[in-house]
């Protein structure tokens, strides 16, 4: 278990991490610990450092065995929260294998916490023979900055749960279906105090009329679940509904897939991960916020039993909707949630959370997430969170002149409409299933939920745990 604690006092560790950035003279120590910098930056210098971000330098240490330079970039009298967090999560991820470190870059106690804790992962369940060959992550992290314990504390709870999430979305789909899901939440939600639990079984789905988790999870041996969690403290000054797609693996039905990264699937599930985290962790942290959060569970499978192009599904609540593309599932298990959460008539506003769809990935890329909203004042809200924790989101638009493209003369609405555009009409069918006088944030993490590229700053190879921290966070 991972333990965070502030240098008091002089420690046996096995690396000191400072930073190093490129300044108009040549290279700059950053660190809150004094240094014989002369001869260090003449061995830097000599082996070609840049302080680039993500760059990481390793030279034989006095007090510890390694000293650890993380590239800040361009020298600054000042760096931000987010360029520390990156430079102490890199650090982290490069000293695997080893026990403990001390993190000296800056006095932002919490953005060295939270970076050096967010990269010190790894996922090795499913491993067998080389289990052993893996490099264990940093257990102990000392944090030479100004702070308190609480904000230890709170860093190790919103680690510990981000780190649940990407455990969650980066375990195989032949082992986490829809009930093994349930299952896995379920044990962790007894062990928090002030949470509740209710799982609906796929009878259950059916008779109270959820057509759209029923409908997406027909198809599949592994039946459909909905997870409800909730947290109320005595004194709640909001309350928040947070609801997540959670299709633990989709082929995109009878609209199958192309091979090529369809193993990547198995992250579909990420939103719900997310949500029922990051309600977890405001219960722990017990703050004065009531949550519902909404796990949307169901397995999009190819077989005689799948739902087919062009049938009609009635979602919670009576809207009918033809499925023109079965791979446009995840709204339709996100709109049942979403009417079943709205039947807590004290909410204050609604977040959705999902990987909902590729053209958000085609617009913003695979590190801005993008979120949409009814309501300007609740996104700039938002935004100001995603500020101060560092997860990119970007605003995009609603335009009425895309609503007309669902319609159909079949059925209430279809699940696709036009393709150009087709995250914004995406968002423009769950604002269907929203009252109009709730505040309401659609959160698409297509992209940015998976990282198949080199891991960088606090973000791992593998599940990067997007949106736990911002929810979090906007329950603070």
């Amino acid at each position: 278990m991972l333990k965070l604690k502030y240098l008091e006092k002089s420690v046996n560790c096995d690396a000191l991490v400072v930073g190093l950035a490129k300044g108009a003279k040549g290279l700059e120590i950053v660190s809150t610990l004094k240094l014989d910098e002369r001869e260090i930056l003449q061995s830097l210098t000599d082996i070609g450092a840049t302080g680039k971000a993500d760059e990481v330098i390793k030279l034989p240490g006095t007090s510890t065995k390694l000293i650890l330079f993380s590239g800040l970039g361009k020298a600054a009298k000042e760096y931000s929260s987010e360029t520390i967090r990156r430079a102490a999560g890199i650090a982290a991820q490069s000293l695997h294998g080893h026990k403990s470190a001390i993190f000296a870059i800056d006095n932002d106690a919490r953005a060295m916490a939270e970076g050096a804790a967010l990269g010190s992962y790894s996922f090795v369940d499913f491993r067998g023979h080389s289990k052993k060959d893996q490099k264990a992550p940093l257990s102990e992290i000392y944090i030479d900055a100004d702070g308190d314990s609480k904000l230890l504390k709170e860093v190790e709870i919103v680690t510990r749960w981000t780190h649940f999430t990407r455990d969650l979305v980066n375990m195989p789909p032949s082992y986490l279906n829809p009930k093994k899901f349930a299952e896995l939440v379920n044990e962790k939600a007894k062990k928090v105090a002030g949470v509740k639990i209710k799982v609906w079984d796929e009878k259950q789905l059916k008779s109270q009329g959820f057509g759209g988790l029923i409908g997406v999870g027909q198809g599949s041996a592994n039946p459909p679940r909905l997870v409800h969690l909730s947290y109320k403290p005595a004194k709640a000054e909001r309350t928040y509904a947070y609801v997540g797609k959670g299709i633990t693996f989709d082929t995109g039905g009878l609209a199958l897939k192309p091979a090529l990264n369809m193993d990547e699937m198995k992250a579909d599930m990420t939103g719900a991960a997310s949500v029922v985290s990051a309600l977890m962790a405001i219960a722990e942290l017990k703050l004065p916020i009531a949550i519902d959060a909404w796990a949307a569970l169901a397995e999009n499978m190819v077989s005689d039993t799948a739902t087919r192009p062009s049938d009609v599904i009635t979602i919670y609540g009576g809207k009918t909707v033809e499925v023109l593309n079965p791979d446009a599932e995840g709204r339709l298990v996100l709109a049942d949630a979403m009417v079943k959460a709205q039947e807590n008539k004290n909410l204050d506003a609604m977040i959705d959370v999902a990987t909902l769809t590729g053209a958000k990935v085609v617009a913003l890329g695979t590190r801005y997430s993008a979120v949409m909203t009814n309501n300007d004042d609740l996104c700039a809200e938002f935004l100001d969170v995603t500020d101060s924790t560092g997860e990119q989101f970007w605003q995009l638009p609603l335009p009425e002149e895309l609503r007309t493209s669902l319609d159909t003369p079949i059925a209430d609405i279809a699940n696709i409409g036009e393709r150009m555009g087709g995250a914004l009409v995406a968002g423009l069918f769950l604002k269907e299933f929203i009252n109009d006088e709730l505040p309401w944030l659609h959160l698409d993490i297509a992209g940015v939920e998976l990282n198949t590229g080199k891991a960088h700053g606090y973000t791992p190879v593998g599940a990067t745990g997007i949106s736990v921290r911002s929810l979090i966070e906007m329950a603070k």
